[in-house]
């Protein structure tokens, strides 16, 4: 019997209940819900709607991070009748707050850090929901009757090409995509056992159709877990895909086309390039397990469980597809929109065809019309759209035949049935003989040519005609657009030659949230502009700030919540817009995200001016040197050794020093950890009386964070160093790091990396131990504290408690050894905890005066 609702489907929640369902990051920490969790507080959340009043047929806003808590709402939602309107992260408030309006929506809920929601509608938060939803039953709910062809939810495009429209999908339409996915599934079922769980890294928004579909509606299917990932940097995905043991990565093509750039980079920087191209082209005519073994040192980067990748959201192009097949990677292509509910074809992981989107699926219809335009039919397909409080129907009647839907693409389909896009009507550029040019065929010739970073072909009225201009984003290196161009036509018919071309100026492109060009205002752009045939065209001064901020520009508005006129390319980092430390690195990580790249941490900590980051992330990625992590340590057979070497010679060496006196223990009853340790800093030995003064519950569980310049230089001595210290050096690394659980903490560069390494190690039930002062006191008062460690207090989300040593300054100044039993005192404080909305220099501040105030009396 078909499924009335999707909530049906719940019932695989409590089959795969013990599972994790969803993984994602707050803050530094890692949380996992598991899939009984998702279904209570989907259910929570139900009660939550009735209890405001909220009724089966009202809209509710989500506007928030890729999280669990947006899947529980999404679930609890459909539960209580309610129809869900997802709005993108990046979707300012002005078009949330039309959206809101738009559907009379009766609440919304979003991330904390998306502001303005609470002044037109009701607001909540998904980071405060567990608590909020703490004094709701968990039991299980009797979902609200709904049927097939009631609204679930309303989707608000903001398209590359057009005006935002809201499209209405419901139960019937997403089930119509789900339930062929089930049927597909079964047949896989016992083979999947094998390999059970599956892990899928979604890099696409929740709030999109795609996102949902390989996110949120398959994945319970098979008990599957969604890492839901909060970067786009290329080394951070690939260090996801190893660590998290992924199977399938899901993703738009710029993210594929990010990591394939990378791995050409990590070769050219290894001097392996030649060898590589030399075995890319032997595998080209290879079976899939010959080139897998062909490619096995690039497969254990990544892990070996990882074999397949899902692009979706827009075009992948041929030269990108191609190259991850080659690597022995099963390329998985899906075309759909998001009137089709997600996917009208896709192609089958185990009978690819190259450059295809697959096949139709089973309960719709695809057809081409007499011009090549794809035509869908079927219960997938929406019956309206959403324009303010009224629905409009979306579909038309075709040679006599109703409910065909006009996708607006053109395609075609092989002997087998295979579907090939060839790229959007609108975009089709009409020459004056009449041929009809498509874009992405000039955009693959382009990106053959390596100065070119990205590019788009759009068409210029010249003459009463049309002409293809490329719209060209270069590499610093790139030699004149002229001559780029030129090598790009040589492979192109002479109707499809390109004499006109544009540099665009900025960084990168407008784009959508699933990374596509947004070619109305590039469109917009290169019209306003003189383009002469002969030349490259670039904007002329003053023209960048007339078109808007440039995306460096926004990052920095964002983060400093200033004006875009408070903003110059000759701005100062420091002076003119007070970036601190914090906002350093907080842009440092927002700009790779951008830019789906690594950047050199040297290079932007001698960043200037706003100018100096725009030239930077114009730059060609490059190396930067890894600070020393040792993840070993907290292996259990290092930890024994640890412990015993502890006692053996570490705790009699503390006590007979100075049997030190402690205070304070008290405050640490009933708590298990992990907690984050803020001591003063004194001598080099502080870290032997803080854990004398630690209780065994958190003395055997305690990282420290150590300079990590100098563990640095213990690792990977300076050649200036005598022969026997670049010996005994790294010995001296090996012993400190395994005897105490040290990791790096550094002054400059590399605080992210230390930052997450922090968090991991919490999430391993470690706590931390962090002098925050970072140098010894010079006049044994507590000195000022680093702003690091309220960025710390504050996305850890741990307790934190102030450690005070004192008297031990006083046997340093005097040059003694040893103490009496007492003369060095430590106090323990009272633990406090930090949230999300803390400031973290406040944050810093207030745990300096705790630390200060602290008295052993």
């Amino acid at each position: 019997m078909p499924h009335q609702s999707l909530t049906e489907y719940l019932e695989y929640f409590s089959r795969y209940g013990r599972d994790v369902a969803y993984v994602h990051r707050r803050g530094y920490r890692t949380v996992r819900w598991t899939y009984r969790q998702l279904a209570q507080t989907a259910a929570q959340f139900a009660r939550e709607l009735e209890a405001r009043g909220i009724q089966p047929g009202e809209r509710v806003v989500l506007w928030g991070e890729n999280c669990a808590e947006w899947v529980a709402v999404f679930w609890g939602c459909l539960l209580r009748g309610a129809v869900v309107v997802p709005v993108d992260r990046i979707a300012t408030p002005d078009f949330a707050q039309t959206v809101a309006r738009q559907v009379d929506a009766k609440l919304c809920v979003r991330s904390m850090e998306l502001s303005g929601g609470e002044d037109w509608v009701p607001s909540i938060t998904l980071e405060a929901l567990p608590e909020l939803l703490a004094p709701r039953s968990r039991e299980p709910l009797v979902a609200a009757p709904r049927s097939r062809s009631d609204m679930a939810e309303i989707l608000f495009t903001s398209g590359a090409t057009g005006e935002p429209k809201g499209v209405v999908l419901t139960h019937g339409n997403l089930l119509a995509n789900v339930e062929p996915f089930e049927v597909e599934i079964d047949r896989y079922r016992k083979y999947e056992r094998l390999v059970h769980p599956l892990r899928f890294l979604n890099l696409v928004p929740l709030s999109h159709i795609f996102g949902q579909f390989v996110g949120l509606l398959v994945p319970p299917l098979i008990g599957g877990t969604v890492i839901l990932h909060d970067t786009l940097n290329p080394s951070e995905v690939a260090r996801t895909i190893r660590r998290e043991r992924v199977s399938l990565l899901v993703a738009v093509p710029r993210m594929l086309e990010s990591l394939k750039t990378k791995i050409e980079r990590d070769l050219d920087q290894e001097g392996r390039s030649e060898w590589f191209h030399q075995q890319f082209s032997a595998a080209g005519r290879e079976h899939f397990l010959k080139r897998w073994w062909r490619f096995r040192r690039l497969h254990r980067k990544f892990g070996w469980k990882f074999w397949a990748l899902a692009s979706g959201g827009a075009t992948l192009d041929a030269e990108t597809e191609a190259f991850w097949s080659r690597l022995g990677f099963a390329v998985i292509q899906g075309y759909g929109l998001t009137e089709t509910a997600a996917l009208i074809t896709m192609s089958h992981p185990f009978r690819l065809s190259r450059g295809s989107v697959g096949r139709e699926f089973g309960g719709r219809e695809v057809k081409l019309d007499e011009h090549g335009e794809i035509l869908v039919r079927g219960e997938n397909v929406a019956a309206a759209y959403w324009q303010g409080r009224e629905r409009v129907p979306i579909t038309s009647e075709v040679a006599g035949e109703p409910g065909w839907f006009r996708t607006g693409d053109l395609g075609e389909r092989d002997a087998q049935g295979n579907l090939y896009f060839k790229g959007r009507k609108k975009n089709v550029i009409v020459d004056a003989a009449g041929m009809n040019i498509y874009p992405e065929d000039l955009e693959a010739a382009l990106r053959r040519q390596p100065e070119v970073r990205d590019c788009v072909v759009v068409g210029v009225a010249r003459n009463g005609n049309e002409e293809p201009c490329a719209v060209l984003l270069l590499r610093p290196d790139a030699a004149a657009p002229e001559a780029i161009v030129r090598r790009a036509n040589e492979s192109l018919a002479d109707f499809q030659r390109m004499r006109l071309w544009y540099a665009w100026p900025a960084e990168d492109f407008p784009r959508t949230a699933t990374q596509k060009p947004r070619l109305n205002i590039i469109r917009s752009a290169v019209a306003q502009e003189l383009v002469r045939p002969g030349g490259a065209e670039r904007l002329p001064a003053g023209a960048a700030a007339a078109r808007g901020a440039s995306p460096v520009e926004e990052l920095i508005q964002r983060i400093t919540r200033r004006p875009a006129a408070g903003l110059s390319p000759n701005a100062t980092l420091e002076s003119d817009l007070n970036l601190g430390s914090l906002d350093r690195v907080e842009l440092l990580s927002a700009l790779e995200d951008r830019f789906q790249t690594d950047l050199s941490e040297t290079q932007f900590s001698a960043a200037k001016t706003v100018r100096d980051l725009e030239q930077l992330v114009q730059q060609q990625p490059v190396s930067r040197f890894e600070y020393p992590y040792a993840r070993w340590t907290q292996r259990w057979p290092v930890a024994l050794f640890r412990g015993l070497v502890y006692y053996l010679l570490v705790w009699p060496a503390t006590l007979l020093m100075a049997w030190p006196r402690v205070r304070g223990r008290e405050h640490l009853r009933g708590l298990r950890g992990p907690l984050l340790f803020v001591p003063n800093h004194v001598t080099e030995i502080d870290i032997g009386f803080v854990l004398a003064a630690l209780p065994l519950r958190f003395r055997h569980r305690l990282a420290v964070a150590m300079v990590g310049e100098r563990l640095r230089d213990l690792r990977h001595p300076p050649a200036a160093l005598p022969w026997f210290r670049r010996w005994f050096d790294p010995l001296g690394y090996l012993l400190v790091t395994a005897l105490f659980n040290v990791f790096s903490m550094p002054k400059e560069s590399g605080v992210r990396a230390s930052f997450q390494f922090a968090g991991e190690s919490v999430d391993r039930g470690y706590s931390l131990a962090v002098f925050p002062e970072g140098q010894l006191t010079r006049d044994g008062r507590v000195g000022t504290f680093r702003g690091g460690i309220g960025v710390l207090a504050q996305k850890l989300n741990i307790p934190v408690v102030p450690i005070k040593i004192d008297g031990l300054y006083e046997l340093r100044e005097a040059g003694r050894r040893f103490a009496r039993p007492g003369t060095v005192r430590v106090v323990i404080g009272t633990p406090v905890r930090f949230g999300v909305g803390d400031e973290p220099e406040q944050i810093a501040r207030q745990l300096q005066e705790r630390v200060a105030a602290l008295s052993a009396a």
